[in-house]
């Protein structure tokens, strides 16, 4: 696996410590937009130091292949990050899977950029590391994660109840899964 994949208009990136502060601006950016579907955040998550120290965590976490997180640019604006999809979770032995979660910046939605990227991050988890399965967890409200799925050909397996506590609600999800097109084995 590589640190850095390019598609067709997009770059994507695993980042080091000192994109800290790009990081920052795109989570504070959108802010409004993915609270809405995400955890309470500590205090001092919207601070660089915060997401230094993240950015340590997961590219150590890259390096032991137990997740990864790509950050994504459109080719014509190569300083600025529209988007970022993660594995995490990555678990081998008789699973060979692991789940997928992505946010992109609004002012980039409905442009196919998201799917473009995670058509690629598929590839990765299928082709590279030869995983077998991945699952999304998505709130049934997010009709445009639902819609993402469903167009890279996730299959829903059912509601999750009481999944994960988003801004202090205990919240349902629907679990999504997609399998490798090719029964590998490792």
């Amino acid at each position: 696996m590589n640190l850095m994949y390019e598609t067709d208009r997009l770059i994507l990136k695993v980042l080091k410590a000192d994109a800290a502060e790009d990081v920052l601006r795109f989570y504070l950016d959108n802010k409004a937009l993915f609270e809405k579907y995400e955890p309470d955040r500590p205090r001092h998550f919207y601070t660089a130091a915060h997401q230094k120290a993240i950015l340590i965590c997961e590219y150590n976490m890259t390096v032991k292949l137990s997740a990864v997180r790509f950050y994504v640019y459109r080719k014509e604006q190569p300083d600025k990050i529209i988007g970022t999809f993660c594995f995490r979770n990555i678990t081998r032995s008789i699973y060979q899977s692991c789940e997928v979660g992505y946010k992109f910046d609004e002012t980039y939605h409905h442009q196919g950029y998201a799917f473009e990227a995670l058509c690629t991050g598929i590839e990765i988890i299928f082709d590279d590391l030869r995983l077998h399965r991945i699952e999304a967890n998505v709130m049934p409200e997010n009709e445009a994660s639902i819609r993402l799925l469903d167009a890279l050909g996730f299959s829903c397996e059912g509601l999750v109840k009481e999944y994960a506590l988003i801004r202090g609600k205990w919240r349902h999800h629907l679990r999504y899964s997609l399998i490798s097109p090719s029964n590998q084995t490792p």
